[in-house]
């Protein structure tokens, strides 16, 4: 899949300068009419990240490949975090920069052997962490890279993020269930992070890959995106996309992109709301082992709908009804906007991310349990309220019955005689 911009690393077997940018492949470029050309003449051009990485290249530490060998304890597999596609990821420890200090824990990311693809994934992520910065962006702090006689050795150097991903919490059950206001603010962070890369920069930058496995949590579970191996410049000015080769996860993909090449920033937009509806069902976008019915998200959900008196159907039960119904209802409904099929009707990430603060603003206090159907209640037995024993039994029986006289005056499909009945139940 030939569809990165990237900058070709010339090392011999001692060398260990910065990566440097060279042109693009035909197979990656696309013409005048999809990117546009700038204008020579033009005084608000925005800067190549090539040119803003030859900027702030020196952020980056360069280390020799037997530093991280040593940081790994030679890649011991003890201390292997995670693997991919891409690679191996190990937890490791390297020195500070002026050799001063307690060692720094981190996580060593080591490309496979693959060839020319996997070395072009491991140049757009120094590309792109080396120039961008934002606290919802995982912080790359350096890498290696070595052709020797025994091949070539790409590696990264990151943060460490001791949580592990957002999927992780909500699918393995080795962990604790996330609550809904924890996972409300994780994907506020990461609807940050996405609007950072869309608007708040130069250069739009369309990461193209994002999931669930790629929102990293810290120590205190704050949201990080992470693996930028995928990510993309967004169109120049005057036009609407760039046409690139599809790749991504599917079951996080947008429609318009499968079927067309054109990248937007609303491709993201997407993804994002598959990743809104896992963190309200506690489902993966595809889940094989379910009914058929069942096993892709977005057509589970379909059947119901945050207007409809089923929608609690589909809650994640991990959250054991501590959360608010409305505030779910709401997120549901952006998830359902940023998955419209017209991607011009998706919102903007900057628009995502004031809905996700109004939605926790309003419903900042504790979290209440969904609110039961006439359906519910048909099934149910009275029970005591909990809230209520504590005042006089007589209070407690005045409220009780306003509230059954309330639900006879929608008692709809309950039979007259079954509400008579609890009319006459004594209630203390």
């Amino acid at each position: 899949m030939k569809c990165f911009h990237y900058f070709k690393g010339r090392y011999s077997k001692e060398q260990r300068s910065a990566p440097i940018f060279a042109a693009k492949s035909k197979s990656d470029s696309v013409s005048a009419t999809e990117r546009g050309a700038k204008s020579s003449g033009s005084t608000t051009s925005a800067r190549s990240f090539s040119e803003l990485y030859e900027e702030r290249a020196q952020n980056l530490r360069v280390f020799t490949y037997p530093e991280l060998k040593q940081a790994t304890n030679d890649f011991n597999r003890l201390l292997k975090i995670g693997e991919g596609g891409f690679g191996s990821v190990y937890k490791g420890t390297i020195k500070p920069v002026d050799g001063k200090g307690d060692p720094i824990v981190v996580a060593i990311k080591k490309l496979n052997k693959d060839g020319y693809q996997g070395h072009k994934q491991w140049v757009a992520e120094v590309q792109f962490l080396g120039v961008l910065e934002h606290p919802n962006l995982v912080k790359l702090i350096g890498y290696c890279a070595i052709d020797g006689e025994r091949g070539i050795q790409r590696l990264l150097v990151y943060e460490f993020m001791p949580n592990k991903s957002l999927e992780d919490h909500l699918f393995n059950k080795a962990y604790p269930s996330l609550s809904w206001q924890t996972r409300l603010q994780i994907v506020l962070g990461a609807a940050e992070g996405l609007a950072y890369l869309h608007e708040g920069i130069e250069n739009q930058v369309i990461y193209r890959d994002f999931k669930s496995s790629n929102v990293l949590l810290d120590e205190h579970l704050k949201p990080k995106l992470s693996d930028f191996g995928l990510a993309r410049e967004g169109p120049t000015a005057g036009n609407t996309h760039v046409s690139t080769a599809v790749v991504g996860t599917y079951g996080y993909a947008a429609p318009d992109y499968i079927e067309t090449g054109h990248l937007t920033a609303k491709s993201d937009v997407w993804s994002f709301g598959v990743v809104l509806y896992e963190l309200i069902t506690g489902r993966r976008s595809v889940e094989r082992n379910k009914p058929r019915s069942e096993q892709k998200l977005l057509e589970w959900v379909r059947n119901y709908p945050a207007d409809g008196r089923k929608f609690s159907i589909i809650i994640d039960p991990r959250l054991e009804n501590q959360y608010s119904l409305k505030a779910a209802k709401k997120v549901a409904k952006l998830a359902d906007s940023c998955l419209s099929k017209n991607a011009k009707d998706r919102p903007k990430m900057s628009q995502v991310v004031e809905t996700l603060k109004q939605v926790m603003n309003e419903f900042s206090g504790k979290d209440s349990p969904p609110e039961k159907t006439i359906e519910a209640v048909e099934d149910d037995t009275v029970e005591p309220d909990k809230h209520t024993e504590a005042l006089g039994s007589s209070e407690s029986a005045k409220r009780r019955m306003a509230h059954l006289a309330k639900l006879g005056e929608h008692v709809g499909g309950i039979s007259r005689r079954r509400f008579m009945i609890l009319q006459r139940a004594k209630v203390t």
